[in-house]
């Protein structure tokens, strides 16, 4: 190694007239240490079986640097030094490192990107940063107001009804309209706010509890000014009215969190707005909370220790489903288990989940998006809907594969699940051994307790009461309740429900496990819906309207309810 070294005569050749002999020797020594640490670090990476990379001189283009802050890349010593279509290159100073890892996979799903990581030295890591303090500053887009957790509380502790919005909103002062608008929705229990521009007048809705109810009227300039600021804080554009818009904005509370999902669209009579408000708390719904029986539960939990295999929520908008998915992977989470997500959009941020969302702009569907989740070595994939052939193939290949997957499906009921993925091209003999098993689902209001009471039934709800105990299956674990036995129950309303009579919402379920038998009729061809139907019954399925029959005798919601939900 020695006779490598150069001679002090080498040092001092080719000296620029400028520079004294000692500033050259420093210079040219400090080169030789330099080169010296990056064959370390190039040898370290050969013996880890890691590949090496010198950045002196790389070009790093902006948008590779920016997808991870400045802050970070000094703290965690990891760099993107190339970001391409479909593929992202890291250089990390020590790629082992935990901190370094969970960086780099955030970045690949957030950006939808195979990730490749190389060793680099502290030397190419201090050059990154040189580029980084150079790069142009952006400025930061302006959404508006922050509405913060007090300027809230002026109005919730002082609603407890629609006669105290109405109220308030005669008094209110035009800059306090938004506040006071959210506070409300809050308060009511609103899971949307809707604002529409109708021919004379704009009128406000709520839906609470999943019904829609109008709430007030605005005059041109209340209308006007709620309209212009709920786009400013969403980041929608005010110049824009002719096609719609989608954006965002979030509350932080002390103990919780609403994000709001604003939506605009064009009318006859002007742009109508939609508020979706979402707490996330809900993201913690335990499956208990949903409002499963004893057995279905426990048919359930049995089916979450298995390995791989699909679980299918069924249902129409609106219905619960993502909330039940929501509710299995807080249930399967842990430190053993890797879950990805792709959804759209991503509703509740789970923690330790890694979540990604559909974006049309950029080419990332569900079909490519889970082509990519598959790659990331999970346990666990959570598709938001499969919607297409593509989508349905892949889903099926990875739970053949070794992966648990959870998704959802657009249909009626349970027993309808077989025959919608084969029309979207699922093959048979595929399809059957990776179903591990289809949950059909609706939502149900539930009785307000505080103003509930005994009642009687019609006669139309009487003949619908008898029929289900009537084909009630004898196959079925929970037998049917004895028709003298059974109390029903309605809710009038008080001034704690509103006078709505209903409180909350639970959901009523059916279950179909895929047996021997259901896999050989999907196998067979007999996958219709009605041959579906008629072997889950010999099975003893209790379907959606038996559960509600359930929760009805139980003095939890009404006949009503359950006529309304499943006919």
């Amino acid at each position: 190694m020695a006779n490598d070294l150069p001679s002090i005569e080498d040092l001092l050749s080719n000296e620029d007239e400028g520079d004294s002999p000692k500033v050259r020797l420093k210079a040219k020594m400090e080169d030789i240490e330099l080169k010296h640490k990056e064959e370390m670090v190039k040898r370290e990476a050969e013996e880890k079986g890691v590949p090496y990379i010198n950045l002196i001189g790389f070009a790093m283009g902006p948008e590779a640097l920016k997808t991870i802050p400045l802050e970070e890349v000094k703290q965690e010593k990891v760099v993107c030094f190339l970001l391409l279509e479909g593929n992202a290159r890291f250089g990390a100073v020590n790629p082992e490192r935990e901190e370094a890892k969970r960086v780099i996979e955030r970045v690949g799903n957030t950006y939808h990107v195979k990730t490749d990581v190389y060793a680099i030295s502290e030397h190419s890591l201090a050059q990154a940063i040189k580029i980084y303090e150079h790069l142009p500053k952006e400025r930061e887009a302006v959404k508006g107001i922050d509405i913060t957790d007090e300027e809230l509380s002026r109005f919730t502790s002082n609603i407890n009804n629609l006669s105290d919005f109405n109220a308030f909103l005669k008094n209110v002062s035009t800059t306090d309209l938004v506040t006071l608008l959210i506070a409300a929705g809050v308060k009511l229990r609103a899971s949307d706010i809707h604002l529409e521009p109708r021919e004379n007048k704009f009128i406000v809705r709520f839906r609470i509890d999943g019904v829609l109810h109008d709430i007030t009227d605005l005059n041109d300039e209340q209308a006007r000014l709620i309209n212009s600021r709920l786009k400013l804080l969403s980041g929608l554009k005010l110049n824009v009215t002719n096609r719609p818009q989608d954006g965002r904005f979030t509350i932080y509370l002390p103990k919780d969190r609403i994000d709001v999902r604003a939506s605009s669209l064009p009318t006859d009579f002007g742009e109508t707005l939609t508020l979706r408000l979402l707490m996330a708390s809900i993201a913690n719904l335990k499956l208990e909370d949903l409002g499963l029986n004893a057995e279905s539960l426990k048919v359930l939990e049995k089916q979450l220790k298995k390995p791989a295999g699909m679980i299918i929520s069924t249902g129409p908008t609106g219905s619960g489903k993502t909330t039940t998915l929501y509710a299995i992977m807080n249930r399967l989470n842990s430190e053993e288990a890797k879950i990805i997500t792709i959804e759209d959009p991503i509703e509740y941020r789970l923690p330790s989940i890694s979540q990604s969302q559909v974006d049309p702009k950029r080419d990332y569907t569900f079909a490519k998006g889970l082509k990519s989740l598959v790659r990331q070595d999970p346990d666990i994939l959570m598709v938001g809907e499969i919607r297409d052939g593509e989508t349905t193939e892949i889903a099926i290949q990875a739970a053949l594969t070794g992966h648990l997957l959870l998704t959802t499906l657009h249909t009626n009921d349970a027993p309808s699940a077989p025959a919608r993925l084969l029309s979207l091209g699922a093959k048979p003999a595929l399809l059957a051994p990776a179903l591990n098993i289809i949950i059909g689902q609706r939502l149900v209001r539930r009785l307000c307790e505080n103003c509930k009471k005994e009642t009687t039934l019609s006669s139309e709800e009487k003949e619908a009461v008898e029929k289900l105990i009537a084909t009630w299956p004898k196959e079925a674990k929970i037998k049917p309740p004895s028709p003298e036995k059974i109390k029903f129950y309605s809710a009038p309303g008080c001034d704690k429900c509103q006078n709505f009579g209903y409180w909350g919402r639970v959901g009523i379920f059916e279950f179909i496990l895929a047996d021997d038998d259901l896999k050989n009729a999907i196998i067979s061809g007999n996958s219709a819906e009605h041959q579906i139907r008629e072997l889950a019954k010999k099975e003893g399925l209790l379907t959606m309207a038996h559960d509600g029959l359930m929760k009805v005798t139980e003095g939890i919601t009404s006949v009503e309810e359950v006529i309304k939900a499943v006919g």
